[in-house]
């Protein structure tokens, strides 16, 4: 992070200007103090919106209504609930996500379309509308109501994920902050699991859009908790423009320092679903160097993180590097053996396509940290790109076998 751009102290969804939210719990999920299944985000002001959305061809309804209601390009609000992904329902998904955005709209005042419906849970099973037409009323919405809200759409994670970061420009400060949740079902197609994203700069819709896909691709399209992409994966951006100043837009002086902090944003959020992955007690960086573009790059560096056997190894302290050399070989990046190079935590392990005797008992006592580094150069070109992953541990299998048991 460039000195330009700071973190907001407890920073969440409504540290920006302008944005307001609240939750409550109406029973989709157990009951447990500080507990809730049902929130809202609200702006005062009118918002440009950008989204990505799961390119899981089964989609949740709640997915398929914010997409519309994004394109119309009138966003100013959002509800989402915990429990239930309303997924996999037939017609009644859409008739109830289309209900979810009118009661909400009716609660805030607004129009339907201007809603974004988020859904995630089960799948399989129809969202409880009795009890969802009997909680909206009861949210309060205050500007300290960020944390309800990221508490609100937790699933199986184990603590919210929400911060915020702010520059300064032009004599204002801009803030920009985010929440989301995940922690199994997480191999984005691009989006996250669930993740709200606010700032109160006025942004131009088109740099908007451009702005939030390069964000969504260096971090949430690049983390893999278990190689599964959800039904309900998406990530919504709202601009609200009550900081003031002139709009950002493509080419403006303040176009690079807004990306640099969204970016920063979403770097953290895509880090905090992995270090909370299911069962997991560690998180992996894998960094790949020289490749002939960054595209092969992406590939191989998502490649090796979803590896089990890298996983598995992660988990077990072990350095065996074949393992992150066979991933890299299937990964569809071009791979010359004889240019290759590994580190694992900055130790050489392999250069020029031949391993390098090293201290195996330094290098185990390394990977007990939690977190490991592998960086990988392939010598080919100045492609480079990032990936995170997490160990695969015995937690994971016990807690993934009796999910609905």
């Amino acid at each position: 992070m460039s000195q330009q751009v700071t973190n907001v102290d407890k920073g969440t969804i409504t540290s920006p200007k302008g944005f307001q939210a609240g939750a409550t719990f109406v029973g989709m999920k157990s009951f447990a103090e500080d507990k809730y299944d049902l929130g809202l985000l609200y702006s005062a002001n009118p918002c440009t919106a950008a989204g990505t959305f799961t390119l899981n061809e089964v989609r949740s309804f709640s997915v398929r209504v914010t997409e519309d209601n994004v394109r119309k390009g009138n966003m100013r609000a959002v509800v989402a609930n915990s429990g239930v992904a309303n997924a996999v329902v037939g017609d009644q998904g859409r008739k109830d996500a289309l209900e979810v955005a009118r009661l909400a709209a009716q609660q805030l005042g607004l129009q339907p379309d201007q809603l974004g419906v988020l859904s995630t849970g089960l799948i399989g099973v129809e969202l409880p509308m009795a009890v969802i037409r009997a909680g909206i009323p009861k949210i309060k919405l205050t500007g300290a109501g960020g944390r309800q809200f990221a508490r609100a759409i937790m699933t199986t994670d184990t603590a919210p994920k929400e911060t915020a970061v702010a520059y300064q420009s032009g004599g204002r400060t801009v803030t920009i902050g985010g929440v989301a949740k995940g922690s199994g079902m997480i191999h984005p197609n691009m989006a996250t699991m669930l993740a709200v994203l606010t700032t109160d700069a006025l942004v131009d819709a088109a740099f908007l859009r451009g702005a939030l896909k390069r964000s969504v691709d260096r971090s949430f399209n690049m983390i893999s908790v278990d190689g599964d992409t959800s039904t309900n994966d998406t990530a919504l951006l709202l601009a609200n423009g009550a900081a003031g100043g002139p709009a950002v837009a493509a080419g403006s002086p303040e176009a690079a320092l807004f990306q640099e902090g969204l970016d920063e944003v979403c770097m953290y959020l895509a880090k905090a679903i992995v270090r909370d992955g299911e069962g997991a007690s560690k998180i992996f960086e894998v960094r790949i160097e020289g490749a002939r573009n960054e595209a092969e790059a992406r590939k191989a560096a998502r490649t090796i993180t979803d590896s089990n056997l890298v996983r598995t190894a992660v988990h077990g302290n072990d350095p065996n590097w074949g393992r992150i050399v066979a991933a890299l070989g299937r990964s569809g990046a071009h791979v010359e053996e004889s240019k290759l190079s590994l580190y694992i935590n900055g130790v050489c392990i392999m250069e020029g396509g031949l391993p390098i005797p090293f201290f195996k008992d330094a290098v185990v006592q390394q990977m007990r940290q939690p977190e490991v580094s592998f960086r990988v150069s392939l010598g080919l070109g100045d492609g480079a790109a990032t990936a995170w992953g997490c160990n695969l541990s015995e937690a994971y299998v016990t807690f993934n076998s009796a999910y609905t048991t």
